[in-house]
């Protein structure tokens, strides 16, 4: 990685890390073990959320040094972004972040706008837990079974239990490397694969029935609003995985979950299977990601986010 770029971690007293809104197992399990391995050289760490930790997550260590922002947060030396493609995905934090005398982005994501005073984008890593693990060894820290255990969170995550294509032969050497350090692989993959609770059952129940597919079945769309949300007892983040339904649905290639997050503001996540970049489609509303897994926001009614995203997609499924 750039010189500067770790002087500059090396140099800060106190650094505040910055997962994306709506943080994910990648954004969080980073964010976490470089907070931890910060820590332990006797920096001041912090890591500033959007939103509280997901129940999925709040197992992992590290997790008392996640805090929300206020108006009275002090000033920190150092604001690092991890998972974060631009501004947009700091949400409220973003003003906060350029404040600070040094910003750093780390990223995987090939739409990454490089935002910050140093960036380090690499879209062939499968994750930015990936790209995390390699800094820390590039500085000569000790990656503790704690750090471990959440980088393999980030990259186990992303790579959906290493099934999806941005896996690569370094992802594996990386995940072994992180298991010799002696976690629990089989725990761990049970606390985020195996658990579920009876309200997100009670979504994906409804998810299903609300499925809808167009375009001779090649693409699946799910619509979840505010409504949903209350009759089922779910929260914002029991519909994580959700639009991976669409998606496992033979001859589907492109799979859309909308998600109704306020009145005006509709949050839209879209995966592929074969040929479909929805990297594309993402950036053509303002958002970004990769090529098989990619999101955005869009302002506007939920009926016309659903009509404008199905048209789009029409375009690039029929140009194959």
């Amino acid at each position: 990685m750039e010189k500067g770029l770790i002087k500059a971690i090396e140099t800060a007293e106190s650094i505040a890390i910055f997962p994306h809104t709506s943080a994910d197992g990648d954004a969080i399990g980073s964010s976490l073990a470089l907070a931890l391995a910060l820590k332990k050289t006797g920096k001041k760490v912090i890591v500033y959320m959007e939103e509280s930790i997901p129940d999925t997550y709040k197992f992992l260590p590290g997790s008392e040094l996640a805090v929300f922002i206020s108006e009275n947060d002090d000033i920190m030396g150092l604001n690092i972004a991890l998972d974060t493609g631009d501004t947009a995905r700091l949400a409220s934090r973003a003003a906060l972040f350029f404040k600070a005398p040094a910003t750093i982005n780390i990223d995987h994501h090939i739409t990454n706008t490089k935002f910050a005073q140093y960036n380090h984008v690499d879209a062939s890593a499968a994750s930015t837990g990936e790209l995390v693990f390699l800094l820390l060894k590039e500085m000569n820290y000790e990656i503790d079974a704690d750090m471990a255990k959440c980088l393999y969170t980030a990259i186990v995550t992303d790579t959906g239990g290493f099934k999806y294509g941005n896996t690569t032969a370094e992802t594996h050497r990386t995940a072994a490397e992180l298991l010799s350090t002696g976690i629990d692989v089989a725990d761990l993959s049970q606390k985020l694969f195996d658990n579920t609770t009876f309200v997100k059952l009670k979504l994906t129940q409804k998810a299903i029935e609300l499925l809808e597919l167009y375009e001779n079945d090649l693409l699946a769309v799910t619509v979840i609003t505010q409504d949903v949300l209350q009759s089922t007892g779910a929260k914002d983040e029991d519909c994580d995985g959700l639009v991976n339904i669409g998606r496992s649905i033979e001859g589907v290639e492109v799979s859309v979950l909308i998600k109704e997050k306020s009145t005006n503001e509709i949050r839209v996540n879209l995966r592929s299977k074969t040929y479909v970049d929805v990297s594309e489609i993402a950036a053509a509303f303002g958002g970004g990601g990769h090529k098989r897994a990619a999101g955005c926001t869009i302002k506007g009614r939920i009926t016309d986010v659903k009509e404008q995203l199905i048209n789009t997609i029409k375009d690039k499924l029929k140009r194959r």
